[in-house]
């Protein structure tokens, strides 16, 4: 028997030239079709696989008009909570045979507008993005290119996109009211970047928190810090200011925190309590329990897939805009004596 020629790909025409059997029997055979055999099927799919036969899928793109491929625009893969979405929305986009692009906007406007074109130019079928301030472009382009398109964890005032988010304000809400409950009165906030929508939903929850408590509003400071140096000099200044619980915006500046921390000999929550946001370590084993403000990452991701392949399947329907509501994880960083039980839901809104 001949050997296959490695230099080209093989083809539905060297399998039929193998077999004995024509293209079109060896192309409903692949598909598994019931009007073929399932002798014929088998013995076929055997000899496709020891040619190393891979389906054309831009061939068949062609021929049905969809590629079964989504783009995916996230911040950058170094946050762990985009790892634990892209992780969520894989296991769904297999599910429904879709295949993913992911691409990595560093939250930069003019770079997420390029991979978005780029993302179009791959005759994507739809996509998923994590938008940073300054989408507006981008958004406009996929609107215009005809490329429909789902806002995920953040949204702007336009109630035109279909978007699938968190409570944010409630979650900030949640957070703080889990420090005061801890016994902490004098309150930080603290993030590192200022991300659309969520700052100022998290502020407001924050400062609501604080005003449903009967605590005056300037015992709740707010500071935008990067970088371990800005942050250590910032979680002192609290410190000496009184401060002792600290919200901070997401899981990965808390636990950043909480290095510059104990690079000091400072503990958790002794001298400082920490709350987080995304509940990361719900689902990655990190070995630094913090409290954090929860939600439903994998029904997050579903509802964003379901309703990208609505969009895609044309169906007529006004804008979507899903809320998961969020819940606290206590795991003890917020100082209280007993853990703190909190009511978990992740129903959407």
């Amino acid at each position: 028997m001949p050997k296959a020629d490695k230099s080209r790909r093989c083809t539905l025409q060297d399998i039929a030239d193998r077999t004995g059997y024509t293209v079109n029997t060896v192309s409903r055979a692949l598909k598994n079709k019931s009007d073929i055999s399932a002798a014929t099927r088998e013995y076929i799919r055997q000899a496709a696989d020891e040619m190393g036969y891979i389906r054309n899928q831009m061939a068949s793109s062609l021929r049905s008009g969809q590629t079964r491929t989504l783009g995916v625009i996230i911040g950058g893969m170094s946050n762990p909570y985009y790892g634990v979405m892209t992780d969520a929305i894989q296991d769904v986009a297999a599910e429904s045979g879709y295949s993913l692009l992911i691409f990595c906007s560093r939250d930069d406007p003019e770079l997420e507008f390029q991979v978005v074109e780029t993302a179009i130019s791959r005759q994507v079928d739809g996509i998923l993005l994590f938008p940073c301030r300054g989408s507006g472009r981008t958004i406009e382009r996929m609107k215009a290119a005809g490329v429909p398109y789902v806002l995920m964890a953040r949204h702007f005032d336009s109630p035109d996109d279909d978007w699938v988010v968190c409570g944010e304000e409630e979650g900030a809400y949640l957070a703080t009211k889990h420090l005061i409950d801890a016994g902490h009165t004098r309150l930080g906030f603290l993030s590192s970047f200022d991300v659309v929508g969520s700052s100022e939903w998290r502020t407001h929850g924050f400062l609501r928190a604080l005003e449903e408590h009967g605590l005056p509003k300037e015992n709740g400071l707010l500071a935008r810090r990067s970088g371990d140096e800005e942050i250590r000099d910032q979680l002192n200044a609290w410190r000496r200011d009184g401060v002792t619980g600290a919200f901070v915006f997401c899981d990965m500046e808390a636990w950043l925190a909480v290095s510059v921390l104990q690079q000091q000999s400072l503990s958790i929550p002794g001298d400082m309590a920490i709350i987080g946001f995304d509940n990361i370590q719900g689902i990655l084993p990190i070995p630094a329990p913090i409290c954090s403000v929860g939600y439903d990452i994998p029904a997050m991701a579903r509802s964003g897939i379901d309703l990208l392949r609505r969009r895609i399947h044309r169906e007529d329907m006004p804008p979507q805009h899903i809320t998961f509501r969020p819940y606290v994880v206590c795991r003890g960083s917020c100082g209280a004596e007993v853990h703190i039980p909190c009511i978990r839901s992740g129903i959407p809104t």
